[in-house]
């Protein structure tokens, strides 16, 4: 996906190109940037998938999606480097694991315009809190010794998020595989839950190395473009709506309250430009209904198969 990346992409989109070991179909869904973005991705020999206009991450993704056949997808942001053995690496792991829906590499900080790994933590995967709550593990920490273990974890980061397309199918809803209400930022952790709770695992491949320039970070918040940080406040709610069952949400009730206050509060004083995430979220109040009755739905016959 690119929006106004021409930046970045001429290493990230090579860096996929360059993927050897697998057969590769790269394909760029551009969100009608304004900028050369559609037009490196020609170059360099991708795939475009011209969109009319910026659809947001999710929805551009999707479509990039169904426009492809094969067993696995890569999700790759266009400010991501990956080393030419990460394709190769996690689908060896995935065949092997059939019940595994998605898999994470070991992400590590990229620096300067060639995307150099770093040796800071980018993410080793997406965790949960009992509050539901999500964050990139390691974010942040030292890289040296620190998850070298391959393991199951809760969902891969969407930076350089893998998917075997069955999974990505039976999680399929009405606003798509990645549910295009997110726009951006938190999609990742929809489609972590929404997956898990079908039974498909995660697997996390510390071999399979990337770098990821990380923009969006909780102390550039005052930084970041309001219509970033809107989304941010939207989504934090349509993640629970989405997922989150009644007990769920009954057993984690008073953090979670506490929280959301301290959400609102900030909306209501320092950061007034996410204010229409609530109106938006209310407007929108009885299709989002709807979608969750969907999800629940899924679930309910997943386990009624299984019993």
């Amino acid at each position: 996906m690119s929006y106004n990346d021409e930046a970045d992409l001429p290493v990230s989109l090579a860096s996929a190109l360059a993927q050897r070991g697998v057969s590769v179909e790269v394909v760029l869904a551009d969100n009608a940037s304004s900028d050369r973005s559609a037009e490196i991705g020609r170059r360099l020999g991708a795939r475009v998938l011209a969109l009319p206009r910026n659809v947001g991450f999710a929805a551009a993704m999707n479509a990039g999606i169904e426009s492809t056949s094969g067993r696995y997808v890569l999700a790759l942001n266009p400010d991501c480097r990956l080393d030419p053995d990460f394709s190769a690496i996690l689908v060896s792991r995935m065949d092997a694991r059939p019940d595994a829906g998605s898999a994470s590499g070991r992400l590590l900080r990229g620096e300067g315009p060639e995307l150099r790994a770093s040796a800071i933590l980018d993410s080793t995967g997406i965790f949960f809190t009992a509050s539901g709550r999500h964050f990139d593990r390691g974010a942040g920490e030292p890289a040296s010794g620190r998850f070298l273990e391959e393991e199951e974890i809760a969902g891969a980061s969407g930076a350089a998020g893998f998917y075997r397309r069955e999974a990505l199918e039976d999680a399929k809803i009405s606003t798509g595989y990645f549910d295009s209400d997110f726009f951006l930022y938190r999609e990742d952790a929809d489609i972590a839950w929404r997956l898990s709770k079908l039974g498909w695992k995660c697997l996390y491949v510390p071999s399979a190395v990337a770098a990821h320039r990380r923009r969006n970070l909780p102390e550039r918040r005052r930084a970041m473009p309001a219509v970033i940080n809107l989304h941010s406040v939207k989504n934090r709610f349509l993640l629970r709506i989405n997922n989150q069952t009644a007990g769920e949400a009954l057993r984690t009730l008073l953090p979670t309250a506490a929280r959301d206050l301290v959400v609102l509060g900030a909306c209501l004083t320092v950061e007034r430009t996410s204010l229409p995430a609530f109106a938006w979220l209310w407007k929108n109040r009885k299709r989002l209904w709807s979608k969750r009755r969907e999800i629940l739905s899924k679930r309910a016959s997943r386990r009624t198969a299984d019993s």
